[in-house]
């Protein structure tokens, strides 16, 4: 199983490497990229059985997580990055589609899902609603908090007309973390309400998930934007926002497994 695993993590790490044709930086694509989908292994090996199931589920985390909240955010503190947008939202989506083929086709081939059976409690669908709103919040709070930190400390001296830029967008710019809260809980939802494991480790694949896809691997690449101490604080900032995002989702979203306890039997002695 360790032997099929680890051909899982390469050769899924190495369809993210396919930019690496225009771009360079061969060995960090490809560290990034199988951490990637050491973090997606949970889902292939616990997640939903069916192939198409799992190529949803998945794209959807790499798409909405990966892609959309990340560059949007970026867009948002690197306004010249507007006009890359369309084009990194296309040729992002493309990879993303490719590896994620890949990774489902893997899956299946080296029979890595796993087979057991286990119940996986639901909330209703109104308390959903409000219990996912509950999670944007939180991850508003994270953000304030954390980004807050790690501005004041280490990121302020990249970032010197960053609290303006805030600023300028007044309530707007709580609303737009809000949203990205909200939005990537809902990405991660069809995989909180189909992981087979028990809720802890549920909790942590997700957040693992959620900081790995959501900037703690791609940052491992350098890129013309940040220099090296610039990204390793972003990696370190990120963790603590959307790890704990993940952590609050599935804690809010997953009710506990109830245990039966066996009824005692009373016994007449005559």
């Amino acid at each position: 199983m360790k032997l099929r695993i680890g051909l899982f993590c390469l050769v899924g790490g190495l369809c993210f490497t396919v930019s690496a044709l225009g771009a360079g930086h061969f060995g960090w694509l490809l560290l990034s990229g199988v951490i990637i989908a050491a973090a997606l292994y949970p889902v292939v090996r616990f997640g939903p059985r069916h192939p198409l199931k799992q190529f949803g589920v998945i794209m959807l985390v790499l798409l909405v997580i990966g892609l959309f909240c990340t560059l949007s955010e970026g867009v948002l503190f690197y306004p010249e990055m507007k006009a890359q947008l369309v084009p990194s939202l296309m040729k992002g989506t493309l990879l993303y589609l490719l590896a994620t083929a890949v990774m489902v086709g893997l899956g299946k081939w080296l029979k890595l899902t796993d087979p057991g059976e286990r119940p996986i409690p639901h909330r209703s669908v109104p308390i959903t609603i409000l219990l996912v709103l509950l999670a944007g919040i939180a991850y508003l709070i994270y953000y304030e908090v954390f980004g807050g930190i790690a501005y004041q400390f280490f990121t302020k001296q990249y970032y010197p007309h960053a609290a303006e830029q805030a600023m300028a967008l007044g309530i707007w710019f709580p609303i737009y973390q809000l949203a990205r809260g909200v939005v990537m809980t809902l990405a991660v939802l069809p995989i909180i309400y189909t992981l087979r494991l028990p809720r802890w480790q549920a909790a942590l694949a997700v957040g693992l998930l959620v900081w790995i896809v959501g900037g703690g691997a791609p940052l491992l690449v350098p890129n013309g934007l940040m220099v090296t101490a610039q990204r390793y604080i972003h990696i370190v900032e990120i963790f603590t926002q959307n790890f704990s995002l993940g952590i609050t989702a599935v804690w809010l979203l997953r009710p506990k497994t109830l245990k039966l306890k066996p009824m005692a039997t009373a016994v007449t002695v005559a």
